[in-house]
C-alpha cells in the first residue's frame, strides 16, 4: 500500500534515513483481466462510495458492484457472503447483502438504483475471493442500471475516493 523511499543527506556524519510514504493508487482499481474488466469492449466507468463499495458500469448499463480492496483488508478473512436475489429491484442506499469475516460483519449497500440480473455464485463456495480479488473476481452482483453513473454526484471518482482515504487517515 505504501512505497518507501530513502533519501541520504550528504554530511560528515552518518546520513539519517528519511522515509516517505506514497499512496499506491493501484490497490483500488478494477482487475482488468476479470469478468468485470472483460465484459464489454467499451469504456468502463468506475465509481466508489464513501462506504467502500465500487461500481463498474459498461456502455450497455450493465454494472458490476463489489467492495474495495481497502474494505476487504479492513474486514479480514471473509467467511460468508450474503448476496441479493436475482430480479431484486434496488434503490440507491438499499442493503444488498453482507460480508462476514472472522473480525466482523458488514452490510453492503447498493451504490445506485437498478435491477439485479446476476449474482456471483462463486462467493457462496469461496468467500475468500473477497480477500484475494475484491476488485475483480469477487464482484457481488451485476445490476442493470438506467442512469449513467458518471453524472451521479453521490458517487466518488477514483481520485476523490483515494483523497477520502487520506483524509480519514487510512
Amino acid at each position: 500500500m505504501f512505497s518507501l523511499t530513502r533519501t541520504a543527506l550528504r554530511t560528515r556524519a552518518v546520513a539519517p534515513l528519511r522515509l516517505s510514504f506514497r499512496f499506491n493508487s493501484t490497490i483500488n482499481k478494477i482487475n482488468a483481466s476479470s469478468l468485470v474488466g472483460t465484459y464489454s469492449q467499451g469504456p468502463i466507468t468506475v465509481r466508489y462510495t464513501s462506504e467502500h463499495e465500487w461500481i463498474a458500469q459498461h456502455p450497455d448499463g450493465v454494472s458490476f458492484v463489489g467492495i474495495t480492496k481497502y474494505a476487504a483488508d479492513a474486514l479480514g478473512d471473509a467467511t460468508f457472503v450474503e448476496l441479493p436475489e436475482v430480479d431484486d429491484e434496488l434503490s440507491a442506499g438499499d442493503s444488498m447483502g453482507s460480508v462476514e469475516s472472522v473480525k466482523s460483519s458488514s452490510e453492503i449497500y447498493a451504490p445506485v438504483s437498478g435491477k439485479v440480473i446476476e449474482v456471483n455464485e462463486a462467493l457462496n463456495d469461496s468467500p475468500q475471493l473477497i480477500n484475494e480479488d475484491p476488485m475483480g473476481e469477487a464482484w457481488l452482483a451485476k445490476l442493470q442500471v438506467e442512469e449513467k453513473i458518471e453524472s451521479n454526484d453521490e458517487l466518488l471518482t477514483e481520485e476523490q475516493y483515494h483523497a477520502s482515504l487520506h483524509e480519514d487517515g487510512h
